[in-house]
């Protein structure tokens, strides 16, 4: 086991009861300095593969590792000490069969410490999600627009627009719930079908782009502090520390010219 596990004091049961009561507050993290700082407030801290494009500047989810994610995974428990920490399956390392699924996420808990799994999908990783929760795996569901299948969607697509399609979607839901899933994030899905879902499961729903009639919010953290430069509609920014921080910087480039940084107070000078 690693050595940062840690008990977090959220816990899988907690999460499950909260359903209808308090929102659950959700918020991802990729490294021990972010992690700290949600901590103290967020229930739920995802170390979502999103990390892929947002720390590493890939192109896609899908380039994310499970090496990866475990790397991110272990970064950020050593800082959680309350909040349930969640880490993604990444694209390939569970889609094959429930054993590999098995193997994937037990190398995630085994080595980060984490206390659950997410992976995408709902009819499809039924089988999946059950062979896991009978094995002790606590997993979290993703269903609606899910990024690691953003080539089949043809795009970032909002779910649900075309009501034809409702069913198949709140089948996902359904399907997901009954397999053990003890929360599903749902992406992406217009605010009727997101309030239908989640009046109809008995686990917790965690909208992202799903309204606020899911029994709790996610976002990206980057994309709600303002440090990235473009966010989806679904993002209110609750900082702007892009600005800051491109003004900080552009700051020190100018006392650095100037030759005023480092002063006599930020260098060490011998006795006199």
């Amino acid at each position: 086991m690693s050595a940062q596990n840690q008990s977090q004091s959220v816990t899988v049961p907690q999460i499950m009861r909260r359903k209808g009561l308090q929102p659950i507050v959700a918020l991802t993290a990729y490294n021990a300095l972010m992690a700290g700082l949600v901590d103290p407030y967020a229930d739920i801290i995802l170390v979502g593969d999103s990390l892929a494009m947002v720390e590493h500047g890939m192109a896609s989810t899908l380039e994310a590792t499970l090496d990866l994610m475990i790397l991110h995974g272990r970064s950020v428990m050593r800082s959680a000490r309350q909040a349930l920490v969640v880490v993604d399956l990444p694209f390939g390392s569970y889609e094959e069969n429930p054993e590999q699924a098995f193997r994937s996420a037990s190398r995630v808990l085994r080595e980060t410490g984490c206390t659950a799994v997410k992976l995408e999908g709902g009819v499809a990783m039924r089988e999946t999600i059950a062979f896991l929760t009978q094995r002790g795996v606590p997993v979290m569901a993703h269903i609606g627009l899910t990024p690691q299948s953003v080539m089949t969607l043809g795009g970032f697509k909002t779910q649900g627009r075309d009501r034809a399609a409702w069913s198949a979607i709140e089948a996902d839901a359904v399907a997901v719930a009954e397999a053990g899933a003890f929360a599903v994030v749902l992406e992406g899905i217009v605010e009727p079908l997101a309030a239908r879902i989640t009046e109809n499961i008995a686990i917790p729903t965690i909208g992202i782009g799903a309204s606020a009639r899911c029994d709790g919010q996610i976002l990206v953290l980057e994309d709600m502090l303002g440090l990235t430069d473009r966010a989806p509609k679904f993002v209110r920014r609750f900082g702007a520390l892009g600005d800051a921080a491109r003004e900080a910087v552009r700051q020190y480039a100018e006392a650095v010219g100037a030759r005023s940084f480092p002063a006599d107070q930020e260098t060490y000078l011998p006795k006199k």
